[in-house]
């Protein structure tokens, strides 16, 4: 890393993007064959720095670029207009950005390493969608309800010890059911379980699932039909309130269900085709299910995914996509300095810092603090006690009466 300390910070956390891998990219799909000012590169480069700025229009990014040189220096572009942005915005394929979000997934598994995620429960892979809702009158193909309008953002996330990360992102308009879009987050891979709530609740998809011995576990839905072949002991001191070899509805293959309470005392009730896993395991396991929620939460609180650049189907796809490259690049770049901090805390360095040399960014992520608390300072209530007492017993008691706030009590 030394290497790299004389670089900017911005120049050192687009560095996992690998300009040679994405000119093939490029290159392959003839992309920017005719282009000679805003290509791919600088385009996705340009847009990463709008998301960790959260900047809201395209003008304003625009501004950015015609006025602040540094940035020009870092993009090797002059000037853009506004037009030209959203043109681009529009007309770039997604696929390039889904294929660059994919290279950036691979090295987060090379980086945080499988067994690292893997560790207690086996290879765990959370299933989710999140709703991104629009005015229908300004994006009619994303049509979701009458008056309504949105996309919907089915994600597979991995978990590594306390980190989620995404591992497959599918960006469609919000109507068609989450079920739709099952079988493509689905891992084709010895070990691997899926995690998923009840909107992906199919009978013959389970039933496909365990003929291709592919791992799932999700909660059923209240008025699911359940055959009971056979209850389970149950351990008295564990948080499982039951355990059974069940058939649901018109399934052919038997599974397990698992009776367990939220943290907020809620009754849950899980099933799960895995013969070998405990029953509390079981119950653990599904309440990691709430990581990809808090992925979705940080995701629009701290990226720009509310508020759309452009109207078109392909450039709100592309402004997607690359919020998801962002948050790898955030996520990477936390891992290369060992910061230790929150994700947030780590995107907000990179924002005050973006600009300056690294190593001046490394001393400031772990500098120390200048003085040093001895915590709440505790009072002394026995001798305040007896001081008191002691004024009392000589008959001087005025003070008692005065209701004058004390602020060094």
């Amino acid at each position: 890393m030394d290497k790299h300390t004389i670089n900017t910070v911005f120049k050192e956390y687009l560095h996992p993007l690998n300009g040679e891998v994405i000119s093939k990219m490029v290159e392959i799909m003839k992309i920017d064959k005719y282009v000679k000012k805003l290509d791919s590169l600088t385009f996705a480069k340009l847009f990463i720095f709008a998301q960790i700025n959260q900047l809201e229009s395209l003008k304003i990014i625009s501004n950015k670029v015609n006025r602040i040189k540094k940035l020009q220096k870092e993009l090797g572009l002059k000037s853009i207009s506004k037009s030209q942005l959203s043109r681009k915005l529009s007309d770039i394929p997604s696929e390039i950005f889904q294929a660059i979000l994919q290279h950036l997934v691979q090295q987060i598994h090379r980086e945080f390493g499988k067994e690292q995620g893997d560790r207690l429960l086996g290879k765990i892979h959370l299933i989710d969608s999140s709703t991104v809702s629009f005015c229908l009158s300004q994006y009619k193909w994303a049509v979701f309800r009458t008056t309504k309008g949105g996309i919907k953002i089915h994600t597979r996330v991995v978990l590594y010890g306390e980190e989620t990360t995404p591992d497959k992102i599918i960006v469609t308009p919000a109507r068609p059911a989450d079920m739709t879009q099952l079988d493509s987050l689905m891992v084709i891979e010895e070990g691997a379980l899926h995690v998923f709530d009840r909107g992906y609740f199919d009978f013959e998809k389970f039933d496909e699932y365990c003929k291709q011995n592919s791992r799932f576990c999700t909660r059923i839905k209240d008025n699911t039909i359940v055959h009971v072949i056979e209850e389970l002991p149950v351990d008295p001191s564990s948080n499982v309130l039951r355990e059974a070899i069940v058939k649901l509805g018109r399934m052919k293959y038997p599974l397990r269900l698992v009776e367990t309470l939220d943290s907020q005392g809620n009754k849950l009730t899980i099933v799960i085709n895995d013969a070998k896993m405990s029953a509390d395991e079981i119950s653990d396991l599904y309440r990691k299910r709430w990581q990809i929620e808090l992925f979705f939460k940080w995701m629009k609180q701290h990226l720009k995914l509310k508020k759309m650049y452009g109207t078109s189907q392909n450039a709100v796809y592309n402004q997607v996509y690359i919020a998801m490259i962002t948050f790898c690049l955030t996520l990477l770049m936390k891992k290369k300095v060992h910061y230790q901090g929150t994700l947030l805390d780590m995107l907000d360095y990179i924002v005050d810092y973006w600009s300056n040399c690294f190593i001046t960014f490394l001393k400031a992520l772990f500098k120390k603090p200048e003085r040093s608390s001895f915590g709440r300072r505790k009072l002394k209530h026995e001798q305040i006690f007896q001081d008191t007492l002691a004024q009392y017993e000589e008959g001087e008691v005025d003070h008692l009466n005065d209701l004058t706030y004390d602020p060094i009590l």
